[in-house]
């Protein structure tokens, strides 16, 4: 298990969430992060009740944090200029799902489906977990 770690919990067939983890991979200078596909045992495991698949699921200290509060404090502690855009946060949080859950329905049309989870890089696969 991983409890201490900050988990990143992606849809790993949707096109819009390879994208956020390869950009997240990228601006994570401090490799705070883990990821884990949501179709995991482990996911199942951790998630339990909470699992959904139509969201982007942060695990942070124990807590869950879903939808674009999720996505709001991973750009946070991403740092640099992308933290800026945790001052969303004081959009009311059912106004911010609002928008996200739209996104979400149509993420597969925008962005694409696989057919199986992406593999990650050599050197990418230590930062993934199953």
């Amino acid at each position: 298990m991983y409890p201490s770690q900050t988990i990143i919990f992606y849809d790993g067939l949707c096109g819009l969430c390879d994208k956020s983890v390869q950009f997240i991979l990228e601006k994570d200078k401090h490799e705070q992060f883990l990821f884990c596909a949501l179709q995991s045992n482990y996911a199942r495991e951790v998630l339990g009740d909470k699992l959904t698949f139509d969201s982007f699921i942060l695990f942070d200290n124990g807590k869950i944090y879903t939808k674009s509060s999720g996505a709001l404090l991973t750009l946070k502690k991403l740092g640099g200029l992308w933290q800026l855009l945790y001052i969303f946060i004081i959009v009311p949080a059912f106004l911010r799902n609002e928008v996200y859950s739209y996104i979400a329905k149509n993420r597969y049309q925008w962005f694409g489906k696989f057919d199986n989870c992406k593999i990650p890089s050599e050197q990418q696969k230590k930062k993934f977990i199953e």
